[in-house]
């Protein structure tokens, strides 16, 4: 059974900066692609960044591009998002999802093409 389990979410000041982190367990971490998403209220889940298997490919919308930092620790079985410049815009709960892939450099986008997500972290951006 995997798992996926999230830290590091909290209220933060427009300006400032968060890393979040998510812990995977219960299946070989270097096999899945990693992915973290957002959901504000009243809003559909958008993807905030991907990272494929070996880390070096990487995906961000715009709305977060340079902003948002994604990478992985395959050793120690953890994805992180490093986020700064943070606006109230980017308030919202933040999820961890992986994808089971063959392909090493392959990262996805989209939220239907992740097998496994984690619990959700609630991230509060006050003005």
């Amino acid at each position: 059974q995997v798992q996926l389990v999230e830290s590091g979410g909290g209220l933060v000041q427009a300006g400032g900066s968060l890393r979040l982190s998510c812990s995977v367990s219960g299946r070989t971490f270097s096999t899945l692609a990693m992915g973290w998403f957002r959901q504000a209220p009243g809003r559909d889940r958008e993807p905030v960044a991907a990272v494929s298997r070996s880390g070096t490919a990487t995906y961000y919308p715009e709305s977060v591009k340079d902003r948002f930092s994604i990478s992985r620790d395959n050793s120690g079985n953890a994805v992180f998002l490093n986020m700064s410049s943070l606006t109230p815009e980017d308030t919202a709960v933040y999820y961890c999802a992986a994808a089971v892939t063959s392909h090493s450099v392959d990262y996805r986008i989209s939220a239907g093409q992740y097998d496994y997500w984690g619990q959700g972290i609630q991230v509060t951006v006050s003005s």
